[in-house]
């Protein structure tokens, strides 16, 4: 195993870097089609949410490889190298699984303990498994981390050390105080029909906000959206779905405005919401969730405007209060990459035992037909028993050193007891090989779909 890690988040970068950083659906594509196509890399996956952006790959060579990965990182954000590099973090096998097992709980988030970076870690390994970028390692890797998350979800209470992003962000405007007593009777405006839009309204209708309006540039899902928030159990809130050039006018009558999409650009200029204000008593409350961002810092300035944004609350943050449930969190997360390394061990040696056991299968075919050759008078009967001895003892003589070599490559440091087990039998190299493409292919048959 030889698992890399390149990434910057809101822990290691200005949010100025990580808004100009960010990647595009299509541009993710072609990173990771990239990776793959460099020279250290085997396998590939990129996780890329609103704070951060990590290339996960399998490498042959770490110091090509974190230069390979920094400038492919560097080419694809659009930030440059030496801009960028001073913001990079590294981790390289059993670091970077921690790396991602720690993300995949929480604890590496703005807001500690949140559960939507399950969903993401989900969404960049369907990527991968779509690409088939994803190879055995990481489909391992990333599946494990998903346990891994959901475990600390259920066994600790992670979940109270934060909230998720939207709740943060609405009690960032609250001013600390009850969202539910400052959101009730309100107008809200969704702009977004994504997984954090969709999150934001459905928080919203909890709140008790009289209305919400979805304004997305594909109408079908914001109606799509809306449509749920109304339904027959739903949260029974009045919810409509609106088109994005309505969004000027929507703003008049929104006091709540929560804004995630995918624009490249700004969706609200400065200008937009002086004028949404201009001939209003009531303050306007804007949250952008967006990453680049979506509403101007300009309105940060505008008379009866709040503004919180993903730099302030980062900025907020920072002072949160840890649970006691993080150091929980802490050693499962410690457990799982030790069990994940001792597999990732002990799979590594299995194409030497099956080699070994294969070889053992031929000379036991070899000396039974050699036997026959010079005892012909056996019966059917007198040979099967031959040829059962023969195999009984065989097995039972490899029995303990395969069982010992595996729970031996499985420890830290066991990497090379393959080599010496290929070396004391003489096995060929390319059979070994040949049972590795095999496990391989196996294994990007088995993983497909399973996410």
């Amino acid at each position: 195993m030889s698992l890399l890690v390149v990434g910057l988040s809101h822990r290691s970068a200005p949010v100025s870097i990580l808004e100009r950083a960010s990647l595009s659906a299509d541009t993710r594509t072609k990173l990771l089609q990239d990776t793959l196509a460099a020279e250290p890399a085997a396998e590939g996956a990129v996780l890329a949410t609103c704070n951060r952006i990590e290339l996960y790959a399998d490498v042959d060579k770490f110091h090509a490889g974190v230069a390979e990965l920094s400038t492919l990182l560097a080419q694809h954000s659009g930030v440059g190298l030496d801009e960028l590099t001073p913001y990079l973090y590294v981790h390289y096998e059993d670091r970077a699984v921690h790396h991602l097992f720690s993300v995949a709980c929480g604890l590496d988030s703005m807001v500690v303990g949140e559960g939507q970076i399950l969903g993401q870690i989900k969404d960049a390994l369907a990527l991968g498994q779509d690409l088939h970028t994803a190879g055995r390692l990481l489909n391992d890797l990333f599946q494990q981390a998903l346990r891994v998350g959901k475990r600390a979800h259920s066994e600790t209470g992670i979940d109270r050390a934060g909230q998720s992003l939207v709740t943060f962000g609405l009690e960032q405007l609250a001013n600390g105080g009850d969202v539910e007593t400052w959101a009730k009777g309100k107008k809200a405006l969704v702009i977004g029909a994504g997984s954090m839009s969709s999150l934001a309204a459905a928080t919203l209708a909890r709140s008790g906000v009289a209305e919400i309006v979805i304004a997305n540039r594909t109408l079908a899902r914001a109606e799509r959206l809306a449509q749920i928030l109304t339904e027959p159990g739903g949260t029974g809130v009045s919810a409509r779905a609106a088109e994005m050039v309505a969004v000027g006018d929507e703003l008049g009558r929104a006091d709540i405005v929560v804004s995630c999409t995918g624009a490249t650009g700004l969706v609200l200029t400065g200008d937009d919401v002086a004028a949404a204000v201009r001939d209003r008593e009531a303050p306007l409350a804007l949250l952008d969730l967006a990453m680049p961002r979506d509403i101007d810092a300009a309105a940060h300035r505008v008379p009866g405007v709040r503004l919180v944004d993903i730099e302030s609350l980062a900025e907020a943050s920072a002072d949160a209060p840890m649970a006691t449930d993080v150091d929980r969190v802490r050693s499962i997360v410690s457990d799982e990459v030790a069990a994940f390394g001792a597999a990732q061990r002990a799979a590594h040696i299995t194409p030497t035992v099956v080699a070994l056991r294969a070889m053992a299968a031929d000379v036991v075919t070899s000396e039974v037909a050699r036997l026959e050759g010079r005892l012909p008078g056996l019966d059917e009967k007198q040979r099967a028993e031959i040829t059962q001895t023969v195999r009984r003892v065989v097995d039972k003589l490899l029995h303990a050193p395969t069982v010992r070599v595996k729970q031996l490559a499985s420890e830290p440091g066991g990497a090379g007891y393959a080599d010496a087990l290929r070396t004391l039998f003489d096995l060929d190299p390319e059979t070994v090989a040949a049972v590795s493409r095999a496990d391989l292919n196996d294994a990007d048959v088995k993983n497909r779909g399973r996410v």
